[in-house]
């Protein structure tokens, strides 16, 4: 008699269960999709490449200088006196070490603003979703970690059309 009250008990507990799981409302937010693919992502983007293009543009004719230098090392080394190879050695030297520093500097600038992009871009895409959680309802959503969500789930491009609709508002 214990044992069938028990397993009724049980039983009872898992329709219970399972009735509540149905009126669930569970959605999916691909980041990754949103992270490439929001205004707010081609904003900053534009805005890095605006903020490093002319030290880049330097970089790059320091490159082609020290290149230049050189070639004509090489091809003029036979007819320079030594004390010029001797000098042009050292400038080459100064200016490969220079340019060395200046890209390493350069890089280094260029990675932390482009992660102070990103983490504002992170942080507008989870209000972004906080936003659509509440004012749909929803139970859960899921990010990260999905081996697998349908369409009927999926709600990204919902997502998407909060950080244009956020833009919009921002660029006003």
């Amino acid at each position: 008699m214990l044992r069938k009250s028990l397993y009724c008990a049980l039983l009872g507990l898992l329709v219970s269960s399972a009735a509540q799981a149905a009126d669930l409302k569970i959605g999916f937010v691909n980041v990754a999709r949103l992270l490439e693919k929001a205004p707010q992502a081609e904003r900053a983007k534009k805005e890095l490449e605006r903020e490093f293009s002319p030290r880049d543009k330097k970089l790059v004719a320091e490159q082609k200088s020290i290149k230049a230098m050189e070639e004509r090392l090489t091809k003029d080394a036979s007819i320079m006196s030594q004390s010029e190879r001797d000098k042009l050695d050292r400038d080459l030297l100064n200016r490969k070490r220079e340019a060395k520093r200046a890209q390493d500097e350069f890089r280094e600038d260029f990675n932390l603003r482009r992660n102070e992009e990103l983490t504002q871009l992170q942080k507008e895409i989870f209000e972004a979703i906080q936003t659509l959680a509440k004012e749909e309802s929803f139970d859960l959503l899921l990010t990260d970690g999905v081996v697998y969500a349908s369409e009927g789930i999926d709600v990204t491009s919902k997502v998407e059309s909060k950080l244009e609709t956020g833009f919009k508002g921002s660029k006003k």
